[in-house]
């Protein structure tokens, strides 16, 4: 197994990310939880009173949902406590659900080196953790097994994006009268796929695990699509492959190639996405098929997961799911129904498919969710890396699949890619969007750090920058 020759980051130093995380981002997350099962739990008394006369079964198991509602906010309460007071990170206990023994066995390693505390452990380790904990908070309780306590916050928050929503739709609506040019013009094809790619990389600027302060208004200024708006973002790119990225896909030409996205956020970030891989199949002539992969229980609160990828077709499809905006015209409407529809097509044949829903893919699924570092999935996972290695390109999504792929630890800035990404490196063509949200950077020249360091700029964790990272496939692999 790979190791790196840098240490994880983690909360010892007070200064960084993940004291950051331990101490603010984490409590506000467990805090959310428990007011939204508290809220949850209101509802439930209320509903008693009116069934309890009239459907005794009913209010039964109203009443065991709410005793167990309790429960959970006891142990996430208890959690918060042993958080804030550095206590041990406990073994998962046996839920029934994946990765139970994986996790155990990580931790028990970190055991052997005292770093099993909150405030000691590795960062990409313990966040990890804690969703896979949460989830057995869930799992142990009948009537919560497998619940989302997330997706009320996605749903709230995708509605949130109508506006820059039915923008991007008239724009790919305008795209329908040259599709025919285009898919002969690869210049101009290189234009749209940098407008596309960057729409792309800056819908990863909405992630509800991190904006724990901003306000819907401020959400909507992060979703700003406009063209004006690429041009001057494209300044905070601060490794910027999309040139090579594009000279490799121009050689995939009328081959019928598969395009594999890792997904990270649910709402607006997972339209962008289906937006993107709807540019690359319906208007170039690069790839017939998209994967997308996603994580299969509640993660780093918006992360995608099947339901939520099947709700977001439903919802766009819906005439009352956002709510109404003065900028919505009919014509907007209109566009929007029509490319979803378009999408749902392509799921019905094939052409987009959920990774879950491919052979093995379950199994294949699992390793999204684990603690790892990406370096080693050929040895953890053999059969995703097998299935990977026969993707034209594949796309790694958000902040977490990066910290993932460079193994969260303290490379320096001018450390290659390629380097940081260790073994996984020339496995398939692999291509990184992220906007930085945690100190993990890499591919950067150390002039360029060094001058974002002495003016003060956050540019590690802000959001306000980002990176384009591009590594081919190994020839004839």
């Amino acid at each position: 197994m790979f190791q790196a020759p840098y240490p994880p980051y983690d909360p010892t130093d007070t200064s960084g990310f993940s004291y950051d995380t331990v101490v603010k981002r984490w409590p506000i997350i467990l805090t959310n939880i428990i007011d939204h099962v508290h809220r949850l739990l209101h509802d439930m008394t209320l509903e008693i009173q009116q069934v309890r006369d009239s459907d005794v079964s009913k209010a039964e198991e109203l009443s065991k949902k709410i005793a167990e509602g309790q429960e959970i906010i006891s142990e996430i309460s208890r959690l918060k406590y042993r958080m804030a007071r550095d206590h041990d990170l406990e073994n998962i206990p046996q839920d029934g659900d994946i990765l139970v023994a994986e996790y155990n066995a990580e931790l028990e390693s970190l055991k052997q080196t005292s770093r099993d505390t909150w405030f000691r452990a590795p960062w990409l380790y313990a966040e990890c953790y804690l969703y896979r904990l949460i989830r057995t908070y869930f799992n142990q309780r009948t009537s919560w097994r497998g619940y989302d306590p997330f997706s009320t916050q996605k749903e709230e928050m995708f509605k949130n994006s109508g506006a820059a929503i039915y923008q991007i739709a008239t724009t790919m609506h305008e795209l329908e009268s040259e599709k025919v040019k285009l898919q002969g013009d690869s210049d101009k094809l290189e234009v749209l796929f940098k407008e596309m790619i960057q729409m792309c990389l800056w819908g990863n600027a909405t992630d509800l695990s991190l904006l724990t302060h901003l306000s819907p208004s401020d959400i909507e200024h992060l979703q700003t699509v406009g063209k004006e708006a690429q041009e001057a973002r494209s300044d905070f790119i601060l490794k910027d492959d999309q040139g090579a990225v594009w000279s490799y896909i121009k050689t995939l030409a009328n081959q019928g190639r598969r395009l594999d996205f890792v997904l990270d956020n649910a709402g607006f970030e997972l339209f962008t996405d289906f937006v993107f891989a709807d540019f690359l199949v319906t208007y170039t002539p690069y790839f017939s098929q998209v994967v997308f992969h996603p994580k299969l229980f509640p993660w780093f609160v918006s992360d995608v997961t099947p339901t939520d990828f099947a709700n977001t077709i439903s919802s766009l499809l819906s005439p009352t799911f956002f709510p109404p905006n003065s900028t919505t015209t009919p014509d907007s409407v209109a566009h929007l129904q029509h490319m979803v529809t378009r999408w749902k097509n392509y799921i019905d044949k094939g052409i987009f498919t959920l990774a879950t829903d491919i052979s093995n893919g379950q199994k294949m699924t699992e390793f999204w969710n684990g603690p790892w570092p990406y370096w080693n999935m050929n040895e953890l996972a053999p059969e995703l890396g097998q299935w990977l290695s026969g993707s034209g390109l594949v796309i790694f999504k958000g902040d977490l699949n990066y910290l993932r792929l460079a193994g969260d630890v303290k490379w320096p800035v001018s450390t290659p890619f390629p380097t940081a990404i260790g073994p996984l490196a020339g496995s398939f063509p692999l291509l990184s969007l992220r906007t930085n949200k945690a100190d993990v950077a890499v591919g950067i020249d150390e002039k360029v750090a060094e001058n974002l360091d002495n003016k003060g700029e956050k540019w590690r964790t802000s959001g306000k920058y980002a990176l384009v990272s591009f590594l081919p496939g190994r020839i004839n692999q």
